[in-house]
């Protein structure tokens, strides 16, 4: 399920930055006035996901200790990506 939602969560945001970007160009094109558009990145999901010590880096190293389980993977990822 994790690489499905991060998969999913690539192919959004390629999405999103094509469709913006090929709007943008349509509208040049057509000489009309577009202002910078803002809209929510998910680049922060990815990150959390695939960074250094993200998601799949800890549940990697996890799996690989003789005596993982899943609360020392939890117990990770709160101690690495806790927000004060």
């Amino acid at each position: 399920q994790l690489c499905i939602n991060h998969a999913n969560e690539r192919l959004q945001q390629k999405f999103t930055k094509d469709l913006f970007k090929s709007v943008r160009e349509e509208y040049m094109v057509e000489g009309i006035g577009l202002k910078n558009v803002k809209y929510d990145d998910n680049q922060d999901v990815l990150n959390l996901i695939e960074s250094k010590m993200g998601l799949i880096d800890l549940l990697n190293e996890e799996c690989l200790r003789p005596k993982g389980s899943d609360s020392g993977f939890v117990n990770k990822l709160y101690a690495i990506h806790q927000t004060t």
